[in-house]
């Protein structure tokens, strides 16, 4: 199975059903490139078509994927989303690592460094688990 970035709680994220085929299990598990995994208040269908929303980030931080795996928790769903292309997961990669810095940067703001200082830091010791080859089969 791909790997899932974790989604920081705290930074909201929507899931918006679009008008696509359903994917079958075995496909996601054979087409599936990586994806996120993010806390919902509802459940979702494994392979549901979805759009993951940030809205933080902006209008255009929109990555069309397929539900994967939907796990129940006290506070609500933990929701993986598997990508299919590329392009997609590229454009979830990139921004689930602003989320993650964001959240980096509000944990230790107190800490007396600026937020370059602090962003920089976040990279040094987090960006290899947002690489590519984090994503790949048996690197979860």
């Amino acid at each position: 199975m791909c790997g899932y970035l974790p989604h920081p709680d705290e930074i909201p994220v929507e899931l918006a059903f679009r008008p696509a085929s359903h994917l079958f299990r075995r496909h996601l598990l054979t087409q599936g490139l990586g994806g996120i995994a993010c806390l919902q208040p509802r459940a979702y269908r494994r392979g549901t078509a979805v759009e993951v929303l940030i809205p933080s980030l902006g209008l255009e931080a929109r990555y069309p994927g397929y539900v994967a795996w939907c796990q129940r928790l006290d506070q609500g769903y933990r929701v993986g989303v598997a990508f299919t292309d590329q392009q997609a997961l590229f454009g979830a990669r990139m921004g689930e690592q602003v989320c993650q810095i964001h959240h980096y940067c509000q944990l230790h703001d107190p800490a007396g460094l600026s937020a370059q200082q602090l962003a920089e830091r976040w990279v040094s010791l987090h960006a290899e688990a947002f690489s590519e080859a984090s994503l790949r089969p048996g690197n979860a």
